[in-house]
């Protein structure tokens, strides 16, 4: 065919209904009763279960995986990223107390290559199945010019439901209540423009680089995906342990995050020392010369969740989360009066 076409324009209308093609029958293994529509629609439909609720609230969550994703350019693995998506949203959403309920994506590139792409979406699927949420529907957009070749971004959203007399509000938080964090699985998906800094423009590394303090190359580590704590929170509440607030320590880690979960008039006291830190965060203070503060403010430097409980149920909150595969620990106290998260 002579002449401007959409396709020698760089939009290729064939290879995204192929794409669709690809997932459709992936994203159908996550999709729960109540979904009622396929992939390809031009929406998604979900039939909210209203007998279960006597005042159904919906909680919704957005974001993006930000620069990690320049770390899966340069190995070019793109297997982990859509579960960080997944967890990065449904993690917001459950410190309300929120289940996931169903989850959809925006992948945009500026060329679209259907296995590339499908590599993406099975991480989302992984990670919706890992969250107990359905993947009803997305956007793919093909923009030529708008990103290098081979490059594409992320964002994800998240609706879940919560009795309105289950939320869980900062009120609920008091002086005396215990902190426990669980264990992160690495960076997650933050500070990877300083990670990025560090390790591939001061140090010089390479993505596969091996690392003997890491035990893992480079790119291996830094593209660990993202924990999803669903499964961590219903352990907690299966076994009836009061839970008054929740905090998904991401961008800001514990200092800029924990606050975010307590009323007025209320602070935390972090022990330093009382959970393992992972190699990768020395390493990043011993290759970077970051000081101590700058780590606590950009990484969450090992606890990707906090759950505020009782005091009285700390060490069966532990407990709990260690024998359902979740490494805890007690990492301080809410405190009467001052402000923010301190660490002691």
């Amino acid at each position: 065919m002579s002449g401007l076409t959409y396709k020698k324009a760089g939009v290729d209308i064939k290879e995204g209904d192929r794409f669709v093609g690809l997932i459709a029958p992936l994203a159908r293994k996550t999709f729960r009763p109540e979904v009622m529509t396929g992939i390809g629609s031009f929406s998604g439909l979900f039939k909210l279960d209203v007998a279960k609720y006597k005042e159904p609230v919906l909680v919704s969550g957005t974001d993006g995986v930000g620069t990690k994703l320049k770390v899966a350019f340069m190995a070019d693995r793109h297997s982990t990223v859509g579960i960080d998506l997944v967890a990065m949203c449904v993690n917001d959403i459950l410190t309300s107390g929120a289940e996931p309920l169903f989850f959809l994506d925006y992948f945009a590139t500026g060329k679209l290559k259907a296995e590339k792409a499908k590599e993406v979406i099975e991480g989302i699927i992984e990670g919706c199945n890992e969250a107990g949420c359905s993947l009803i529907g997305g956007e793919t957009a093909e923009m030529p010019g708008f990103y290098a070749d081979g490059e594409y971004d992320l964002a994800g959203f998240a609706v879940g439901v919560v009795e309105k007399s289950k939320i869980i509000e900062p009120c609920r938080v008091r002086a005396g209540d215990a902190l426990i964090g669980i264990a992160s699985t690495g960076l997650h998906s933050n500070g990877y423009s300083l990670a990025r800094k560090v390790f591939f423009d001061k140090a010089g590394m390479r993505p596969e680089d091996y690392v003997p303090a890491l035990g893992t190359t480079i790119a291996e580590e830094l593209l660990k995906p993202t924990r999803i704590y669903v499964k961590a929170y219903n352990s907690l509440v299966s076994a009836g342990i009061e839970i008054n607030g929740i905090a998904h320590i991401t961008g800001g880690g514990i200092p800029g995050n924990l606050p975010r979960a307590f009323p007025e008039g209320v602070s935390a006291d972090i022990i330093s020392g009382s959970w393992p830190e992972p190699p990768v965060f020395g390493l990043l203070r011993e290759m970077g010369d970051v000081p101590e503060d700058e780590m606590r403010w950009t990484f969450n430097m090992g606890i990707g969740y906090i759950i505020i409980v009782p005091a009285g149920s700390a060490d069966n909150a532990v407990s709990v989360l260690r024998e359902n595969g979740y490494e805890s620990y007690l990492i301080g106290e809410v405190k009467k009066g001052g402000r923010g998260a301190r660490y002691v």
